[in-house]
């Protein structure tokens, strides 16, 4: 190298290290890729001097590529601050970072950095927040990392870390927020956790956690957000989550609690989100629950949940697919303002093309799974448009509300699978935006109702294995299902199916071929031969004559449109109407 390259190459690393010789005051913008490399790759020779008057190091989304071996990590004994965030960094993390003892803030979160967390971070005393998440790491979480006393903030989720939590983390009395989820961490939750009385969020989900909810986590009184969900946790859920009166967001699905839903959760007055599917849960659901006035996205899913849903509570109906009896509550049905008026439950302002739930101060795009045409289907996310009511597979007796004619906005509707008896309410026929209507596996009776015909969208209908009799309505929209959507059901009769109705009349007798002989008709009638024949003769003149023209002068397009017009009409005449059909399968 020549002595103006290096003249120029210590220039700039002169450059970079005064963009960031300055005091607390961030950034401005990040380095350049070019002087983000070179002081990465600084060596000692520019001076301690120079180097100890450096605080704070930005460089995130810098395009660096490389390892942080070189990194002179000796000379900033003064480093306070220091991003490394979204580059491309890879291999371990060196333990020389213990030399940078004054450091507050680390961020050295998604990059490709691998191996474990370094032990050696217990001599940075003053450290405040660790971010690392997003990265290869494995290994454990470091013990020492419970005498870092002043941490604040903790993000280590989307790793490969393993083994247990460590309980020395109870010893961080003023950590707010902790995020390790998605690693593979295993074992139980150490009760010690409880002493971490500053904690504000906590999300251990997505990993392999087993035994109970530790009751000491009621002592975590500023909780907002208790994200466990994807576990393999057990037992039954703690009386003592009734005691964090602050959440505002609970997620404990997909783990195996058993026992019935602890009645101390109708406390959470401030509970935005409750979501308990996939668990083992049994019992009622307790009347306190009604109590969670704040509620918009609740799901209990896939338990063994029992009796009546409680008339006081007021919450989304999707996703309750457990052995709930009863009437279909119509006082709840009744206060589903939103899809009456067309805004499903979202605010006028919010323009969002999907449904936003917010927990704590974070919006999230909400998801459910349903049971559409048949499949059980996850929307991850649920377009605003999308309102649907999904109560199969419970236990729910009594007629069908007539107050459900009056949500408007209504796009699915699913009640199979259960013991409804009554008729199909005509009220049905008012939900003109109906594009699915599954009611198969009931008791219900009575005649389908000829203003289901008027639901223009509707295009999966499934009245099978029901008790309704009657001719099927045959006018507007109910012509274009096939026996499918009636079958299993005795009095049913009519087109689709193949019995037919008392009284129908027989079809009629082909007609007899022209060349056939009428021995009913009287031979000496030469009239009807004479008419015939002329009709047959100038019918033979015109085709020969239109055969003629065409061969000496082409085809006459207005004449061919004509009669490709008058083929495709006949045909539509003969071909029965079809549109999406539902193929009934055993659930």
């Amino acid at each position: 190298m020549d002595s103006s390259s290096g003249f120029k190459r210590v220039m700039t690393l002169v450059a970079a290290l005064a963009l960031f010789t300055i005091s607390v005051t961030p950034l401005p913008a990040p380095a350049s890729p070019a002087k983000a490399q070179a002081l990465l790759k600084w060596k000692s020779s520019l001076g301690n001097r120079l180097a100890r008057s450096v605080i704070w190091i930005n460089l995130t989304s810098a395009d660096v590529e490389g390892t942080l071996d070189e990194f002179p990590f000796s000379s900033l004994s003064h480093l306070m601050y220091i991003d490394l965030s979204v580059n491309s960094l890879s291999c371990h993390i060196p333990p020389q970072i213990d030399f940078l003892s004054n450091l507050t803030y680390l961020d050295l979160s998604i990059n490709r950095f691998s191996g474990i967390i370094p032990p050696e971070i217990v001599h940075l005393t003053k450290l405040e927040v660790l971010h690392m998440y997003f990265n290869e790491l494995n290994g454990s979480i470091p013990l020492e990392i419970g005498q870092l006393h002043l941490l604040n903030e903790v993000t280590l989720y989307l790793n490969q870390l393993h083994g247990s939590i460590p309980s020395s983390l109870g010893n961080l009395s003023k950590l707010a927020r902790l995020y390790v989820y998605n690693n593979s961490l295993s074992g139980s939750i150490p009760p010690e956790m409880g002493n971490m009385t500053n904690l504000e969020v906590l999300h251990m989900d997505a990993n392999f956690l087993t035994g109970p909810i530790p009751s000491t986590v009621g002592n975590l009184t500023k909780l907002r957000e208790l994200h466990l969900f994807a576990n393999k946790l057990n037992d039954s859920i703690t009386l003592e989550l009734g005691n964090l009166k602050l959440l505002s967001s609970l997620s404990l699905y997909n783990n195996n609690f058993i026992g019935s839903i602890p009645p101390t959760l109708g406390n959470l007055t401030e509970l935005t989100l409750l979501l308990l599917y996939d668990n083992q849960l049994s019992g009622h659901i307790p009347d306190e629950m009604g109590h969670l006035r704040a509620m918009q996205d609740l799901k209990l899913s896939g338990n063994q949940l029992t009796g009546p849903i409680p008339s006081s509570l007021v919450a989304h109906f999707g996703s309750l697919n457990n052995n709930f009896a009863g009437p279909l509550p119509a006082n709840l049905i009744v206060k589903l303002q939103g899809i009456m008026n067309g805004q499903n439950g979202q605010k006028p302002q919010d323009k969002s093309l999907y449904m936003r739930q917010q927990a704590g101060k974070e919006l999230y795009e909400a998801s459910v799974n349903v049971i559409m045409k048949g499949k059980e289907i996850r929307l991850e996310r649920i377009l605003t448009i999308f309102t649907t009511i999904d109560l199969l597979l419970n236990s729910f007796q009594g007629n069908i509300p007539s107050v459900i004619g009056n949500l408007h906005s209504l796009i699915g509707l699913n009640l199979s699978h259960n013991h409804l008896t009554g008729s199909i309410p005509s009220t049905l026929g008012n939900l003109t935006n109906l594009e699915r209507l599954d009611l198969s596996s009931n008791k219900l009776s009575g005649s389908v109702p000829r203003k289901l015909g008027d639901l223009s969208f509707l295009g999966y209908l499934d009245l099978s294995d029901n008790q309704l009799t009657g001719p099927i309505p045959q006018d507007k929209q109910l012509s274009t299902f096939t026996s499918n959507s009636f079958h299993g059901n005795l009095g049913l009769c009519g087109t689709p199916l193949r019995n037919t109705c008392p009284g129908d009349a027989q079809p009629p007798l082909p007609p007899p071929s022209f060349f056939q002989e009428d021995s009913t008709r009287e031979h000496g009638s030469g009239f009807d031969r004479k008419v015939v024949g002329i009709g047959y003769a100038s019918g033979i003149v015109n085709g020969i004559s239109i055969a003629y023209i065409s061969c000496e002068i082409g085809r006459p397009n207005w004449l061919v449109g004509k009669v490709r017009s008058m083929e495709r009409r006949a045909k539509l005449m003969k071909k029965p109407k079809q549109k999406a059909i539902k193929f009934h399968g055993g659930q």
